[in-house]
Parts: C-alpha cells; structure tokens; sequence
C-alpha cells in the first residue's frame, strides 16, 4: 500500500504520522490495521512478569503445550523454572539455529510477507514504533518492579525481559495485521506473557519458561 503523497513525492514516515495511518479513514481503506489499537488497550492491561518463578497453573500448562503443538514440537514438553538464574542459563543455551528457532523465524518472515503484501513498509516501521513506545515504558517498569521484587541485581535481566515482551508484542501485532486466528503460534505465546510469565524457548525436548 502506498499513501497518497505524489504532491511532495515523499515516503509516508516523511510526512504522515502515526494518528493519521490509524485515523478512520485509513482503517477503513485497511482494515489490518484496525487490530492495532485494540491490541495496545490489552497490552495496557497484562500483568507483566507477576508470575515468574511460580508453581504453574493448570491453564498455563494448557497454554504452553499448544505453543510447541501449534509451532511443531509436540513432544516439547513445558519445564517451568523457579529463579533468575536458571532461566539466564537456559536463555543463554539457546541455539539460535535449532529447528524450534528456524521455525518461530520462518513464521515471524511468512506473517510479516504477509503484512506488507497490505501495507508498504514505512507504514509497518511506523505502526511498530508506535507499538514500542505505547507498550515499552510499561513493560521496563514492570521488569525494574520484578528485579526489585526478587531480588535481581542485574540490569541484564531488565534488558532481557523488556526486549523478549517487546517482541512478542511486535510478533502479536503480525498476527493481527495479517487476519491469523487466534490459534497462531505467536498469539498463543503472548498469552503465556499474559499470564506473567516469560518464555525461553525450547530446549532439547523441553519448552522452559521463567
């Protein structure tokens, strides 16, 4: 999609902002977009990290084994972790080449194809940046609150888990845009962020989760 520009012959992120792509008007030209804002007043309202460390809950257990069934690990089974430095030491095992890895890249590349057979990309650069300044001063409190809460004096923890929420955002947001159901990988993956928890990744033949 390219916005209506010819007058100056500039790209949208030089002279339409943000409100204006999201203004009615243009919903109602693309709709995909129309899925931002409701997303954002949700992401508004996630409890954040509240759960780390705790003993699951049988509906999280549900949530988790449709992630990796969905994603294509059905025999992944969810290992839940109790501290920091557990969930540290996984995150830092992962192998960013393992089939559990290529596939969430593959989805990720297939949704955004997707997105900008729609849109154009300055728009979808646009509607992302706006997705992080909405939803980043909330989710880098909520991890400064977390550290505090436990105990973690570690500013790698803060940066960690603000950026994986973020990213699960932004891979939300996809699946929006792009009309996926609800059964989405990456939409299931946001509700165990939903839940307060924060996904690793899977491991071997385990999905851990902090």
């Amino acid at each position: 999609m390219e916005l209506d520009n010819d007058e100056n012959n500039q790209s949208p992120s030089q002279d339409v902002d943000i409100d204006e792509i999201l203004a009615d008007d243009i919903l109602d030209e693309y709709p995909s977009l129309k899925s931002v804002a409701p997303f954002l007043a949700l992401a508004s309202d996630v409890p954040w990290f509240s759960t780390l460390g705790e003993d699951p809950h049988r509906s999280l257990v549900v949530t988790a084994r449709d992630y990796v069934e969905t994603l294509g690990f059905p025999e992944a089974e969810p290992g839940f972790l109790g501290d920091w430095e557990e969930a540290a030491e996984a995150a830092e095992s992962l192998d960013i080449n393992s089939p559990a890895w290529e596939a969430e890249e593959q989805l990720r590349a297939a949704l955004t194809s997707d997105v900008l057979s729609i849109i154009d990309e300055n728009t979808l650069e646009m509607v992302m940046a706006h997705v992080s300044g909405t939803v980043g001063t909330a989710i880098g409190e909520a991890a400064v609150e977390a550290s505090t809460h436990f105990g973690i004096h570690d500013e790698g923890f803060v940066n960690a888990v603000t950026g994986a929420a973020i990213q699960a955002c932004y891979h939300a947001v996809l699946v929006g845009m792009a009309a996926e159901e609800n059964s989405h990988p990456f939409a299931i993956r946001f509700q165990l962020f939903e839940q307060g928890r924060l996904p690793i990744g899977v491991i071997g033949n385990s999905f851990l989760i902090y």
